[in-house]
């Protein structure tokens, strides 16, 4: 006989509490999984204190570390609305929780959520430095501007201990490889020596993205990334030390932070930005979810709005996966941006200095050659035992 289940059982679905310093609401499976995670609740909590909340004895979401056991470091790509062929990501998944973050949906190829998993279950690559000096030594390298902070920032809080970032500029440094970055990060400060150093070769350039001056918004869409003025003041530091350093004022969002554009271009040019980039939101795969649910949770009386605006810049959709229009956007709103970006940059007289950073200068250092003869004499001795 089949049990009844009283008609009272709490077996529904319950929302995942909301855990301070993290983006993401929730933390649906992976597209790729077989089977769907729910929360639930059998009541006895309830019973057990009836008057607690839900942020009550709430423990702390911790960030998780694991070794990516990759045996390569430099990822290639072809995609021609993207102004380099190849880049370095120390780390998958990014502590700084940035709800709109293009690169959440990555972390489904791991089996893992692109909601909370994301921004708590971080891997990092302790090997990347000599990883990386196996792929430059190889005679099949050709060199290039490596960019890095394009997938996950290199800069996230846990860069502060791992240091696995500052291993792979040195490599680079030492190899004269030129290299491009992109980040919410003030930790780039701390390696402003080997990155001042690089830059009188003229092997390094850095972006700092300002998505908004607003603390209290920043503080909702990137909890864990760097504050505004961090950002403004890293940029500052920057500039000083001779590293040509721009700003990204991206994503845009129409309805929520679009409206600052001019003022953080305005800002970042004061603190000694000469250059600056721009990208409209992009909202792939599960992103869509997850920011509409972070947009009505903290923003509910613009949601709609912002949502409708988003779709009107995406053919009535909320993203074009189309390479050319996923960065831009199309329509009158994504144009009256475009306009808006160009106005302002001719008016503070940035991207008025175009150069491209050097590559002939690039070479293996005896250091790195010897290594790589070691290796591949171990690798025949090991075939022979």
């Amino acid at each position: 006989m089949r049990p009844t289940v009283p008609p009272d059982y709490p077996d529904d679905p319950i929302a995942e509490p909301v855990h301070r310093g993290r983006g993401a609401l929730s933390n649906e499976s992976s597209r790729f999984d077989s089977e769907r995670r729910i929360r639930t609740t059998d009541g006895w909590e309830t019973a057990a204190a009836p008057d607690a909340t839900d942020d009550d004895a709430l423990p702390p979401l911790r960030t998780t570390l694991t070794r990516d056991a990759t045996r390569t470091i430099i990822a290639r790509n072809t995609s021609p609305d993207i102004g380099f062929d190849r880049s370095i990501n120390p780390y998958r998944g990014c502590e700084h929780g940035c709800i709109y973050c293009f690169a959440r949906p990555t972390h489904a190829y791991l089996g893992l959520s692109p909601g909370l998993d994301f921004e708590t279950k971080i891997l990092f690559k302790p090997d990347a430095a000599r990883l990386l000096t196996a792929e430059l030594a190889s005679p099949k390298y050709r060199p290039d501007v490596i960019a890095m902070g394009t997938n996950t920032d290199p800069y996230q809080p846990v860069e502060r201990e791992l240091k696995v970032t500052r291993q792979i500029l040195q490599v680079l440094s030492d190899f004269n490889n030129p290299v491009g970055i992109v980040t919410k990060g003030q930790l780039i400060t701390r390696d402003i020596d080997i990155l001042g150093d690089m830059a009188k070769r003229n092997l390094a350039e850095a972006f700092v993205s300002i998505t908004t001056l607003d603390k209290d918004l920043a503080r909702a869409m990137e909890p864990r990334a760097s504050a505004p003025h961090r950002r403004l003041d890293a940029i500052r530091a920057l500039a000083a030390a001779g590293i040509p350093t721009g700003v990204m004022t991206a994503p845009m969002i129409p309805g929520l932070n679009d409206h600052e554009m001019e003022a953080i271009l305005e800002a970042a040019r004061d603190a000694g930005a000469t250059r600056a980039g721009f990208t409209v939101l992009r909202l792939p795969l599960e992103i869509k979810e997850l920011f509409e649910e972070w947009l009505r949770q903290h923003r509910p009386d613009r949601a709609e709005r912002v949502l409708s605006l988003v779709r009107q810049m995406r053919g009535g959709a909320l993203y074009q996966a189309e390479f050319g229009l996923r960065m831009r956007g199309e329509g009158p709103i994504a144009q009256l941006l475009s306009a808006r970006f160009a106005a302002a940059v001719k008016r503070l007289e940035l991207n008025r200095i175009r150069f491209r950073l050097e590559t002939m200068a690039f070479r293996v250092p005896e250091s790195a050659r010897t290594a790589l003869t070691d290796a591949k004499r171990d690798a025949r001795q090991m075939k022979l035992l």
